[in-house]
């Protein structure tokens, strides 16, 4: 047996012509395992990152794969399995990646990010590069030409070509038709008569490596977002994205995106052309045309090598499971569980994978086998898989370290009785015995999911009237209007008002599914108000609800409104962390040293888009993750004082990659932060205000808000002392000719 310790694996690809594998592991490692002597060898590691997307030649002598040299780089590198023998493909540019084998041995296909093609941004004088990416290929040997050179040839009519997007009549046709291939048309007896083919031997695959990185060519396609690629006899597949905004997503869910297209360029035809959309990801079997791609939880099978489509256009894919379609069946698939055996396996690998990713070697001086044999002992006694989450988290706890979490699982689904929402606190009426409406929120009147369905245009609905019906159901004390709203949540309803002039009226509204956007809008609208009110509009107010896009998008909505009005209070109490921290600050650090002056207009600061006067932070012990560092950094930056309560203390960060068997996510800290100021010690401290205020229960009850307070009169003693106004602009240039001196 190997002595090798051989990780996580978190790729592994089979040789073609042996028992052989090339594996990756956690700790950015690639091995060769022979498994007849079951012997590994770790033959490269790569710095930056994870080695990735191992795929092997055809002929089984080199297995090519994703290396980085820098955690912002990654190249394409090959490696002799034999000898271990380790070459670069391209050059370190940006990141290059998914590297696939031409069937035939002549070229190495992959992707890159190397088309430096900046779009203005449409909010802000920014540039950014949403596409980059293209799929290219090399040539291996430098006799090979390349293969988007059209080559002449006769036309031969009487090779019959398959109509485009004719279905075969069975999974069989799908999956073994050849391109072009007369067994299209033959008739099972005859297929039946036919000699077996040998199989052709793989072709020898020889790469000249002197100069190789500059035989790299584009695929004449333009620049995207690309997942993957794959090499197909005569074609190259690969899958596309269209660039799409990323509110709503979360990398703690399996949120995959079946808005990706196959696509495959024919080398004969020189054209590409879609082979299927609505996917998220695929893989061409080692039979060169069986492609089988992901749709939401669905798998279908199709002939990667059948005639392309004219044009984008394609039939409707077949919905049915069956041969005709492609679809597989996967509820054909069924387990047996012996739920104590599951979960013991499941705690024995969420305490492994600690142990292999922890961002600390030595479990920051954690006894790690002693925490997994303590609670071991507690298996017998799980009953529930509510239980055992308990069981994950008193064990990960064990680290003292912050985003060791547990999510998901096979959990039973519990009844849901959603309740509409009005947008609305309402109060008893005792005199009516209805619900008075105290205050109608509000929010983006564009937007009908931030907005109260009582504000809609028309509706005339005003603060002080009365709901006496919901439904065609009358409310009162033991009958209140959310339990006559139970399971109308989105869904239209009948309400029944009473005026102020004592007047009835009937009026239909659609309740919200969730009230919390509204709130916090209608929150942070109403402390901008305040902000300018207090501030005669010298001050400007920006909330950052978190540190991810929802965040980044609040930040900028605030921001490029309110950065001209001279000074800013930057608020980031409640942050719920993330990741774009760094994004914020360097926009908040840009000091305005300049004006453009036009002759008509007003002038625009230089930089643009920068805070010519004072700011104040204001955060509180709600605030954590990656609003614990921008916290931290807005004091280490210098940007302001910072007030509140000391945030929440937790900085490492966390990659949910590795789901257990029944879906359950465990995260690991993985990502630990360090500061130039105070080292390791935010993590389980926290950001330290300098003005430390706090918010006491009846400062909630009378509408108070301390720490708004002390930010306002520091950022105005600050104006006082520095007011920030225009300066004149006096001595403009005199450009006038000297007058010459009289002649003589």
């Amino acid at each position: 047996a190997s002595d090798v310790d051989l990780g996580r694996i978190t790729e592994l690809a089979v040789s073609p012509t042996a028992d052989v594998v090339a594996l990756a592991n956690h700790r950015h490692e690639l091995a060769i395992v022979d498994l007849e002597t079951k012997q590994a060898r770790t033959i490269d590691r790569s710095p930056g990152m994870r080695v990735s997307d191992l795929s092997w030649s055809p002929d089984g002598r080199w297995v090519a794969y994703s290396y980085a040299p820098h955690g912002d780089q990654s190249i394409v590198r090959v490696a002799e399995a034999a000898s271990g023998v380790i070459r670069d493909v391209t050059a370190p540019l940006r990141f290059d990646r998914a590297p696939a084998w031409d069937p035939d041995g002549k070229y190495l296909y992959f992707l890159s990010t190397r088309d430096f093609n900046p779009v203005y941004d449409a909010l802000q004088f920014d540039l950014s590069f949403p596409f980059a990416m293209r799929p290219f290929l090399v040539t291996l040997r430098s006799d090979i030409a390349s293969p988007f050179v059209p080559k002449a040839r006769a036309f031969d009519g009487s090779v019959k070509v398959p109509a485009p997007h004719e279905y075969p009549d069975s999974t069989t046709d799908v999956l073994s038709r050849s391109r072009g291939s007369s067994s299209v048309e033959s008739k099972p007896a005859e297929a039946a008569a036919a000699p077996a083919e040998a199989p052709k031997p793989p072709p020898i695959v020889d790469i000249d490596f002197e100069g190789i990185s500059g035989r790299v060519i584009g695929f004449p396609v333009d620049e995207g977002r690309y997942a993957q690629i794959a090499g197909a006899p005569g074609r190259a597949l690969f899958t596309q994205f269209p660039v799409r905004g990323s509110l709503g997503h979360s990398f703690l869910k399996d949120d995959t995106h079946d808005d990706g297209t196959i696509l495959a360029y024919d080398f004969a035809e020189q054209r590409c052309a879609s082979l299927a959309t609505c996917m998220s990801e695929m893989r061409l079997a080692a039979d060169g045309h069986t492609l089988v791609y992901r749709s939401g939880y669905r798998l279908r099978a199709i002939n990667a090598l059948e005639p392309l489509a004219d044009g984008d256009a394609r039939p409707p894919v077949p919905d049915e499971v069956s041969r005709r379609s492609g679809w597989i069946d996967l509820g054909r698939v069924s387990v047996l569980v012996e739920p104590r055996d599951e979960w013991a396996q499941m705690y024995y690998e969420a305490w492994r994978l600690q142990r292999e990713q922890f961002w600390d070697e030595a479990m920051s001086q954690v006894d790690w086998d002693v925490v997994r044999d303590r609670y071991a002992t507690l298996l017998p006694r799980v009953r529930t898989r509510g239980e055992l989450s308990d069981l994950f988290w008193e064990m990960q706890g064990e680290l003292g370290t912050s985003h060791a979490y547990e999510y998901f699982g096979d959990y039973r689904r519990t009844p849901s009785y959603r309740v509409g929402l009005l947008g609305a606190d309402l109060a008893y009426d005792e005199r009516s015995g209805g619900y008075k409406i105290v205050h109608i929120l509000r929010g983006d009147s564009w937007n009908r999911d931030t907005d109260s369905p009582l504000a809609e245009p028309g509706l005339r609905v005003r603060e002080g009237e009365i709901i006496v019906g919901v439904g065609g159901h009358p409310v009162d004390r033991e009958h209140p209007v959310e339990a006559l709203l139970v399971n109308f949540s989105g869904r239209e309803v009948a309400l029944n008002l009473l005026d102020l002039e004592g007047v009835r009226r009937r009026i239909v509204v659609k309740t919200l599914r969730d009230e919390r956007a509204l709130r916090y809008r209608e929150w942070v609208e109403t402390n901008r108000k305040l902000v300018h009110e207090r501030s005669g509009g010298r001050v400007g107010y920006v909330h950052i609800p978190d540190m991810g896009p929802a965040g980044f998008a609040e930040f900028h909505r605030g921001f490029l409104a309110e950065f001209n009005r001279g000074a800013l209070i930057v608020d980031a109490r409640y942050n719920r962390g993330g990741h774009v921290s760094a994004l914020l600050l360097e926009k908040l650090s840009r000091k305005r040293v300049g004006y453009d002056i036009p002759r008509h207009g007003v002038p625009r600061p230089y930089p643009d888009e920068s805070v010519a006067g004072p700011m104040v932070g204001i955060a509180n012990q709600f605030a954590g993750s990656d609003g614990d560092i921008f916290s931290h950094c807005f004091r280490l930056y210098k940007l302001g004082p910072l007030v509140g309560k000391r945030t929440w203390g937790g900085v490492i960060g966390i990659w949910p990659q590795h789901p257990l068997v029944d879906g359950t996510v465990t995260t690991q800290p993985e990502f630990s932060f360090w500061f130039t100021d105070v080292g390791w010690k935010v993590e389980n401290h926290g950001a330290e205000p300098d003005y430390d205020i706090d918010i006491a229960p009846h400062d909630y009850r009378d509408g108070k808000d301390p720490q708004m307070d002390k930010a306002l009169a520091l950022i105005l003693e600050a104006l006082d002392k520095n007011p920030v106004k225009l300066p004149s602009f006096d001595g403009r240039p005199n450009l006038a000719p000297p007058k010459l001196p009289p002649r003589t």
